[in-house]
Order: C-alpha cells, then sequence, then structure tokens
C-alpha cells in the first residue's frame, strides 16, 4: 500500500507522525504543537546543543539502508554527540527534506526508527518540520542536553602524560559500509531475487547500520568518579578526533598498533577486502566509540572498566602525533577519515614515516 504524502499535506504529515509522543524528561514543559517547544533547565545545569544533516547519496544510500535502521541511526549520532561532552541528552526537533517518491508509510517507517531510539535513551520529540526535497531525503536533527556544571568535558583539556581511552572496537563500521557497497555493486543488473549472503557477518552490518551511543560508558566513568580531561565520539576515525583533541589542547600523543581494539569479524573482512586492518580502524569512521583522555593518576580506575581500553598517551605538542607499529616502528598519525566537504573517505596502506 502507498499513500502519497500530499493527501495529508505538511501539517497533517507532522501530527500523523508525532501522533502518541508523551513527554518523559522535567525539563521538557512544551513540545510539538506550538509555534516553539518550552525547554526549563535548572540553574546547576549546562545546556547542551548539537545539530546533524544528513543527505541522501552523501551520507546514506536507501539502495541498502532500511529506513527505521537511519531513523534510528540519525537520532542516535546526535545523542552520541551530547555524551561526548560527558552529558545526557534530553530532548531532539526533527526536520526531513521529502521528495515525491516517498510514501506517507515511508516516512512512517523513518520516524519508527526515531521514536524507537528516543524511547531506548529517554529523550524526547519536541519539535520539528518537513518541507518538499527536489533532491531526495535531508534528514536535520537538533538535540538539546545537560551537562553538570564544571562537569562539562571538551576537546581542548588534554595534558601531557594523560592516558588515551578508547571504549569498544574500532573499524567495524567502516567494514560493514565496504560489505554493503560490495554486495550493491555484484547485485546492480543480477537477478532480482538473488539474496546477498551477510551470515556471519551480522556485527559489521549492525555496527554500520544500527550503531549505538556509549551512555553506558559515560555512566561507568561517573560511578567511579573519573572525569576526562578531553573527550569526542569517533564518527571520521580514531586518527582524525584525535588530531582535533592534540590540536585543541597544544599537545602531542603515541599511540600503539596492539592496543587498538578490534574485532574478529572486521580483521577477517580486512583481509577479504585485502585492507591494511590497522588503517581501517584508525580511519574508517561511523563507530560512534569515545576517544577521551584522562590523568594518569586514574590508571588502575580506568583499567577496570569494561569496554575501555588504553592505547597511548599524551605528550609534549613538539613530539608531534605518532602510531607505534607492532614492530617499534613510528608514523606520523594522519587525518584519513571521512571527509564531509569531498564526500569520501581516503584510506590509503600507510602513512608517512615521522622523522
Amino acid at each position: 500500500m502507498r499513500t502519497e504524502i500530499a493527501t495529508l499535506g505538511e501539517f497533517g504529515l507532522i501530527r500523523h507522525l508525532t501522533e502518541g509522543i508523551e513527554l518523559k524528561n522535567k525539563s521538557s514543559l512544551y513540545g510539538i504543537g506550538d509555534d516553539a517547544a518550552v525547554l526549563s533547565y535548572p540553574a546547576e545545569k549546562e545546556i547542551l546543543v548539537t545539530t546533524d544533516l544528513l543527505l541522501e547519496g552523501v551520507h546514506f544510500d536507501l539502495i541498502y539502508v532500511p529506513l527505521k535502521h537511519l531513523g534510528y541511526k540519525s537520532a542516535v549520532v546526535n545523542f552520541s554527540d551530547i555524551y561526548a561532552m560527558n552529558g545526557t541528552p534530553k530532548q531532539i526537533t526533527v526536520s526531513l527534506g521529502i521528495s515525491k517518491r516517498f510514501s506517507i508509510e515511508d516516512m512512517e517507517e523513518l520516524y519508527a526508527g526515531i521514536r524507537l531510539a528516543c524511547e531506548e535513551y529517554d529523550v524526547d520529540i519536541v519539535g520539528g518540520d518537513t518541507s518538499t526535497s527536489y533532491t531526495g531525503l535531508t534528514i536535520s536533527i537538533t538535540c538539546i542536553g545537560e551537562g553538570e556544571k564544571g562537569k562539562v568535558v571538551y576537546r581542548n583539556g588534554a595534558r601531557e602524560t594523560d592516558l588515551i581511552c578508547v571504549t569498544g572496537d574500532l573499524g567495524a563500521a567502516y567494514m560493514g559500509l565496504q560489505l554493503l557497497e560490495r554486495e550493491k555493486a555484484v547485485l546492480k543488473g543480477a537477478d532480482k531475487d538473488l539474496q546477498p549472503d551477510f551470515s556471519g557477518k551480522e556485527y559489521l552490518l549492525q555496527r554500520q547500520l544500527k550503531p549505538e551511543a556509549r551512555c553506558d560508558i559515560i555512566r561507568k566513568l561517573a560511578e567511579e568518579g573519573i572525569q576526562p580531561t578531553a573527550m569526542m565520539d569517533i564518527s571520521d576515525g580514531l586518527s582524525s578526533e584525535l588530531l582535533h583533541i592534540c590540536t585543541q589542547s597544544k599537545v602531542g600523543c603515541r599511540i600503539y598498533e596492539e592496543h587498538i581494539p578490534i574485532d574478529y569479524q572486521t580483521a577477517v573482512m580486512a583481509e577479504e577486502f585485502n585492507m591494511n586492518l590497522t588503517t581501517c580502524a584508525l580511519n574508517g569512521g561511523e563507530d560512534y566509540e569515545l576517544l577521551f583522555t584522562v590523568p594518569i593518576a586514574e590508571h588502575e580506575k580506568v583499567s577496570e572498566i569494561e569496554g575501555v581500553k588504553l592505547i597511548g598517551h599524551i605528550t609534549k605538542q613538539e613530539l608531534g602525533n605518532a602510531l607505534i607499529t607492532r614492530d617499534g616502528q613510528e608514523f606520523q598519525l594522519k587525518a584519513q577519515g571521512w571527509n564531509p566537504l569531498k564526500g569520501e573517505t581516503t584510506i590509503s596502506e600507510e602513512s608517512d614515516k615521522t622523522e
């Protein structure tokens, strides 16, 4: 069944998609239904705001991305930005640019994913907009969150001797993308009844299509009384994010290849594609894991947190930013991950060796 969006109109579509939404957070005083949402945050809180724009053909391909998964991911990547500030997401607004090829049922699927993410992370949908698009589907989400005063973490706080930590594992989302792109190419022009075989690779697909924000790690750090000195989420690749921290903190870094966490399926897939595994883990992007630094005095406590891996340390700025390989060689870190302005991921086999 297909119902044209024009049968409801802009405001009718918004009412239809947001029907039954209930506000959970005390800071959400009034949501959808007026000219603006009304929020109220206690004086002891800092208000955090982030926004993300996703364009069809640039950030996602609907040939292999289900709309419900896309909705879920669109929301979660914004939540991840708030967690990366050591905060908690509370509200989102959702704006959509929709071309005529989409039906009301399509938008129901997209919104089902957004609403599911909001339910999972206790976030309220408090507003949004829809408009006609002539270039496909556009998704713009703004997320509002809160942080304790004095506990919001920025990118510029890393200091010499701090430990560098990452959560989870790296490179799986990129390998999932490579797998999907390969199957898309294989099936192009092939028998329409032919189905791709993803058995044994489910983790890679999950990491690409339905990532999760690491709120669990933020809670564990708080429980242990550990406040990171700098933090980012890994959306554009470990190398890129670490260089952001080092540049803004005016420091250098050393990370060790043998300590970079990589899942078994990622390693198998990289070998299958004849790709350098470490390069994929450093530059693949879209893992939405957390990269953070902590004072060296927190070594024992942070080492005991499940899901956190120590991968290196912060140095003086003049020592530069380097990867130490398993055989002790030193290579300069370069940002080779996702470039949103070029719309591509550039991953080479090897970084330049430091002098």
